[in-house]
């Protein structure tokens, strides 16, 4: 598992003060208002202020006071230490943690590695890029076991779910 984790990306700078809008990583923009610190580049900066928009969150991250240094900034990420991370409910996993699993199926056969998930209206599909792509449907009756620790994920054999 990783040590650190992304939780938002600095975009375009807000007012003079070198205040930032960030796009959010997670499933929350409330999360932004508990923020304390956060690192960029490596450095721990405290979180100042935080202000939210209906898409993004407006920081004052400290040591960026102006519209200059703000700008230096653009496109950086946010991270936070695991131990900051909000705690997920049983059956629930952050996505950098399933990146990079392999993926078998119940038979065996390596499918290849998780190579994105992508948020769908009715659920999550891992993107498995292998000797080919597979979109996999994060479902109770597809998806047969996660192991973060072993870095792999076990699904039911593709032809009997795929049409």
């Amino acid at each position: 598992m990783k040590d650190f984790m992304s939780v938002g990306q600095i975009g375009k700078t807000h007012g003079l003060k070198g205040e930032v809008k960030v796009f959010s990583l997670t499933d929350s923009l409330e999360r932004f208002k508990k923020l304390k610190s956060v690192y960029i580049d490596g450095e721990i900066r405290k979180v100042e202020g935080c202000k939210l928009q209906a898409d993004k969150a407006i920081l004052k991250i400290e040591g960026i006071d102006s519209i200059e240094q703000a700008e230096l900034y653009r496109n950086k990420y946010l991270m936070i230490s695991r131990e900051d991370a909000i705690k997920l409910p049983e059956g629930s996993y952050y996505v950098a943690d399933l990146i990079d699993c392999s993926v078998y199926d119940s038979e065996g056969e390596e499918l290849g590695k998780v190579f994105d998930v992508l948020h769908t209206p009715g659920n999550d599909v891992y993107w498995v890029k292998g000797n080919k792509e597979v979109l996999i449907p994060v479902l109770k009756d597809i998806v047969v076991s996660i192991d973060i620790d072993k870095r792999e994920i076990i699904i039911k054999p593709v032809n009997e779910w795929q049409e």
